[in-house]
């Protein structure tokens, strides 16, 4: 697994609409600073991510690149006139979301997003967000599922992606995962996956790709604002002030904290690989440069990381 990863939820119009020229220049930007890891999901922008996607990978040598999508949610026709707001997309509404954990949902899933990606196979499948669907069927049925299609030869890896401990924990106790998506629970700023879960994951060889790594905001720029976000909310202000903290540290070693946030998941064995949404070619350049970044590891240290 590479180090970095490019992750294509702004290309689904995460918040707000991408232009085509965005996200042309975005994942060009990628390829041409050596990224060759892109993930997706059906669940970003009902569709548009995959669909976008796949058209801009579709110039490149698929041999070289690795491709991961998730399954959990099917994307069925909507009432239309609307949008995708309330769910964080900026796309129209005509299509919804059904959660489906059976085998045939996952399969069919796999399927619709072969389609919208224009590929023939992705190179790892996530089972995506069974917390917050129905749980107990996820790991009972749509994880054998997954690992089934790996046997046969659909897929080279499968994995749970989750921001939820508890869930993470129980899919690699099934061992049937090569991977999991650890969604902001190993951070600069907080690590409550370091007690079991990345331990679980060394144990039985299952690696781990960490994303949400700025915490939706607060860790994503030098200085930390008053109303820097935290798990798409308002910050509580202990969490502002120990980002501020970490922040004054770094600023003293003429490094800056977003620096800190890219590289800090990836000195815990455990974990291969951060995954970082992006938007525009200038910033997909900025994070390539901030994961280059020469730490001194006197810095690693005063933060205990």
């Amino acid at each position: 697994m590479p180090t970095m990863g490019f992750g294509a939820a702004q290309l689904g119009n995460l918040y707000r609409r991408t232009t085509d020229a965005e996200a042309r220049g975005a994942v060009e930007a990628a390829w041409e600073g050596g990224i060759r890891l892109f993930d997706t999901a059906p669940h970003y922008g009902l569709g548009t991510s995959e669909r976008r996607l796949g058209a801009l990978l579709a110039g490149l040598p698929r041999e070289e690149l690795l491709l991961s999508t998730k399954v959990g949610r099917l994307l069925r026709p909507g009432l239309g006139g609307g949008d995708d707001l309330e769910n964080g997309f900026a796309v129209p509404d005509d299509l919804e979301r059904v959660w489906d954990m059976s085998e045939q949902g996952v399969r069919r899933s796999h399927e619709e997003s072969l389609e919208r990606l224009g590929t023939d196979r992705v190179d790892t499948l996530y089972l995506h967000d069974p917390e917050e669907g129905p749980t107990e069927q996820a790991l009972a049925e749509a994880l054998p599922a997954l690992a089934a299609m790996r046997e046969e030869g659909l897929v080279s890896r499968v994995g749970v992606g989750s921001k939820d401990v508890d869930v993470l924990l129980r899919a690699v106790g099934t061992g049937l995962v090569d991977q999991v998506m650890l969604s902001g629970r190993y951070t600069l700023l907080e690590q409550p996956a370091a007690a079991a879960l990345l331990p679980a994951c060394l144990e039985h060889g299952v690696e781990v790709v960490a994303v949400s790594v700025f915490n939706s905001g607060i860790l994503a720029r030098p200085t930390v604002p008053d109303d820097a976000t935290y798990e798409y909310g308002a910050a509580p202000r202990e969490m502002l002030e120990r980002a501020r903290t970490l922040a004054a540290a770094a600023e003293l070693h003429g490094i800056e904290l977003p620096d800190l946030a890219i590289q800090h998941p990836l000195r815990h064995p455990a974990i291969t690989t951060v995954v970082l949404g992006m938007r525009t070619a200038r910033q997909v350049r900025e994070n390539l440069a901030r994961a280059a970044a020469r730490i001194p590891e006197e810095l690693w240290e005063q933060i205990g990381a």
